[in-house]
């Protein structure tokens, strides 16, 4: 019975190939809405009767799915923005899926808001990249009865892809026939999202994994996914490496991820959490994760570049971030990051190439210092650190 009307901010590959693809397939939304400031992507969904393409990446192949019945409006535009209104007061799933959680200040809160004046039983998904973004979209829309905000751990990996040779090589499906881009997304839908409180409500989307607390699943998709992820890129570019599937064949390189991934990573978080009684946090289920998340971050249908997955060095090295917040947390339990501490080295240089630094012996100690603040506070961690990037010279 379709007794549910979903509202989506941003039409980016998570929110297309995920909340929405899950919306359509439920047959549980009367109506399913964008809001999207795109005026050219808009356009060309309209043009297409509300209907779209999204690319799955499988491990034998990928398949093309059809979305139909889409409603999509620029809240920049005045009569877009007055019929968004009226489906946000009538929205009971809600899923913010933007840039980063600065973009709530761009509008969307505000039009949250305004539309949430008669709203009753809604639960609002925060998609973005951030363990507090349910509360901080809370604190600036506020708070109203028979609403619940929602963090997500959303481990789907997804790209737009923009080239449109690489589009017709892949025989990948544009968004819209005619238009230069096209959602590629993998298989994977078990994401995990915090437990709905709402009493009398259930969900119209019903694939998604509810949690008490999600705290212990964000470490673990940081310290495990996105940290393995990096590491897999700064090793795969230090040797020039192109594609992620091309680590695949590469033992050394394996040897070291699955290391890092279930010895440094996987111990950690067992001994953190393993109070928990999830069976994540156990030593077969945190081997299982880290294999299927191999598998999966090397799918050669997936065919994620070496150069996106290393992007934004800066903050992927960040003290508290996936590369040095793993190894931290492994010494906190008595691990010694030695494979992550190679992560950390090629991260390192992958840096500095990337800054143009012409001479990278002399500049490697101030990077590192300067990444991680204070010699004194992390000497381990630049002691491990500086042992591997002398192994790279």
């Amino acid at each position: 019975m379709k007794n549910h009307i979903f509202t989506g901010f941003g039409f980016g590959p998570i929110q297309a190939g995920l909340f929405v693809n899950e919306a359509f397939k439920s047959g549980n939304f009367s109506r399913i809405v964008i809001s999207e400031v795109d005026q050219k992507l808009v356009d060309a969904v309209r043009a297409n009767n509300g209907c779209y393409y999204i690319n799955v990446a499988k491990f034998d192949g990928i398949e093309a799915f059809k979305i139909e019945g889409l409603e999509i409006f620029n809240p920049s535009v005045d009569e877009d923005k007055t019929e968004l209104l009226k489906v946000l007061s009538q929205s009971t799933e809600i899923c913010t899926s933007l840039p980063s959680v600065n973009f709530y200040d761009k509008g969307v809160a505000q039009l949250i808001k305004e539309g949430l004046s008669n709203v009753n039983n809604l639960i609002i998904y925060t998609a973005e990249n951030n363990n507090h973004a349910a509360e901080i979209l809370e604190q600036k829309v506020g708070s109203f009865k028979n609403v619940q905000f929602l963090n997500t751990v959303i481990g789907k990996m997804s790209q737009v892809v923009t080239d449109k040779d690489e589009i017709k090589r892949k025989s990948l499906k544009p968004i819209v026939p005619g238009l230069d881009r096209a959602f590629l997304v993998e298989e994977f839908n078990k994401i995990l999202v915090t437990k709905c409180n709402l009493s009398d409500f259930k969900p119209g989307i019903k694939v998604f994994i509810e949690k008490e607390d999600l705290l212990p699943f964000e470490e673990a998709k940081l310290y495990g996914h996105n940290a393995i992820h990096a590491l897999l890129a700064y090793l795969g570019a230090g040797k020039g490496y192109k594609k992620m599937a091309e680590l695949k064949n590469d033992k050394e390189i394996m040897r070291i991820a699955r290391d890092a991934f279930i010895k440094e990573s996987g111990a950690a978080l067992i001994k953190k959490y393993e109070n928990l009684g999830d069976n994540l946090f156990t030593k077969k289920g945190y081997e299982a994760y880290a294999e299927d998340l191999l598998e999966r971050m090397t799918n050669p249908y997936l065919d994620d570049t070496i150069e996106r997955a290393a992007r934004d060095p800066q903050r992927k090295l960040g003290e508290n971030d996936r590369i040095f917040g793993t190894m931290q947390l492994a010494l906190e339990f008595g691990i010694e990051p030695v494979n992550m501490a190679k992560g950390a080295a090629a991260g390192i240089i992958h840096l500095i190439k990337q800054e143009k630094i012409n001479n990278i012996m002399e500049e490697k100690k101030t990077i590192l210092t300067r990444l991680l603040h204070s010699e004194k506070s992390v000497s381990k961690l630049i002691e491990l650190t500086e042992k591997e990037l002398s192994k790279l010279n």
